[in-house]
């Protein structure tokens, strides 16, 4: 899982080298602190969804805190892949 996060937060660029007028493939990688936090963020995702099924089969009921806490986090995701790409 922590190899798909860093390959979708890497950024890839080409870049015209002056002395030989070609064009280079360049890969920044994203720190390790970012990729663990994504990676964290995405894994209490799952945790949540998983509680907020839970409450729904077993107490029959729609638990609203734990749905705002997915969409934050399903967000804060999102915020992230996006805004590292630019």
């Amino acid at each position: 899982m922590r190899a798909s996060i860093r390959r979708a937060l890497t950024r890839r660029r080409w870049i015209q080298n002056p002395p030989l007028k070609k064009l280079v493939h360049l890969e920044e990688p994203p720190s390790e602190r970012l990729v663990l936090a994504v990676q964290f963020c995405m894994m209490a995702a799952a945790a949540l969804t998983a509680i907020e099924v839970v409450s729904v089969v077993f107490l029959r009921t729609w638990n609203a805190e734990v749905f705002a806490a997915i969409t934050g986090l399903i967000g804060t995701v999102t915020g992230v892949l996006l805004g590292h790409g630019a």
